[in-house]
């Protein structure tokens, strides 16, 4: 490893190639690969076990007492002088790719300290790419340091982003988004890792991204390459506090605005006015309002007689 790296930057960076040699024997021959699902739509591979396992390994031999947040095996806490170090893992973000044989994944290693994300390293194994980044040292791919894109103007972005797929996500509220961003930016593209999404906007390859439904794991390590490269990372509303929120929005600083003011009413923590909006636009009766018509008496009908209509489901509502 590099002598100049911070040195626990360096065992992350050991662990993810680690991680990643085993990922790629297993891509030479994916169809042999035992999968199970963890939920609709959602998978894990022995190939996430055997990952995590390496990267795990590797961690706590160099620190044992540092804690662990992995995507398969859990969260445990440090111990002693490690007690505020967690390692925040995703050993093969794109696992439905990965089984598809599409080559876009990779392995995410962040490194948690009193709260802030202080190393990261997102590696795809497939094209040998290493993104690396050390709080207020910079971000880099491979030995090219990395500055976010310079574009301004939301007609010349392209933003990435993932699209829901579990049950119970807002299908509804996703396209009122999507339906939103396509006609003003460039292009909006899908690749299926988050992680490597914040790692290609670190880079300028893409200009913005956007997703909910997102673990920890999932962006810790890519929020601080995007931030180290000069851009800006929060939820929807523009709060940077979002590692834990389920919502992502990332983009250069000129551009990030811009997102916010087109997609901050779609937040679970937007105001009461723009969820009523977007409950508008969408179609979807206000619960409230519901709930007071059907518990209001009307001339055939005593004001103690309950009320006989469903209330809506729970699924149906954009929030």
């Amino acid at each position: 490893m590099s002598a100049h790296l911070h040195p626990m930057l360096n065992v992350a960076i050991k662990a993810a190639r680690a991680a990643g040699a085993i990922i790629n024997r297993a891509a030479l021959d994916v169809e042999s690969v035992r999968v199970a699902a963890k939920q609709t739509n959602d998978f894990v591979t022995e190939v996430d076990k055997a990952a995590e396992d390496i990267i795990i390994e590797t961690l706590l031999e160099a620190y044992p007492d540092h804690g662990i947040w992995a995507e398969e095996s859990g969260r445990r806490e440090g111990t002693g002088a490690g007690k505020r170090h967690m390692w925040i893992i995703d050993p093969l973000d794109g696992t439905t790719n990965f089984i598809h044989g599409f080559p876009v994944y990779c392995v995410s290693i962040a490194l948690m300290y009193h709260g802030k994300i202080e190393q990261a390293v997102v590696y795809d194994p497939s094209r040998n790419d290493l993104f690396c980044a050390t709080k207020g040292r910079g971000a880099y791919l491979n030995d090219r340091r990395l500055r976010v894109a310079k574009r301004t103007q939301l007609r010349d972005c392209l933003v990435s982003t993932g699209f829901p797929f579990r049950p119970g996500d807002n299908f509804k509220n996703y396209m009122a988004m999507l339906t939103e961003v396509m006609p003003r930016v460039s292009g909006v593209r899908r690749p299926g890792a988050a992680a490597l999404d914040l790692a290609y906007l670190a880079a300028g390859f893409t200009d913005g991204f956007f997703e909910t439904g997102l673990q920890p794991w999932d962006v810790a390590a890519g929020s601080l390459l995007v931030t180290e490269a000069g851009g800006l990372i929060g939820n929807f509303t523009g709060e940077a506090d979002f590692l834990e929120q389920k919502e992502c929005l990332a983009a250069n600083p000129r551009v990030y605005g811009q997102l916010v003011g087109m997609l901050g009413k779609y937040s679970q923590f937007a105001s009461a006015g723009d969820k009523a909006g977007v409950r508008q636009t969408l179609g979807v009766p206000n619960a409230e309002a519901q709930a007071g018509a059907a518990a209001a008496p009307t001339e055939n009908s005593e004001a103690t007689k309950p009320a006989t209509e469903a209330a809506p489901k729970a699924d149906d509502a954009p929030f």
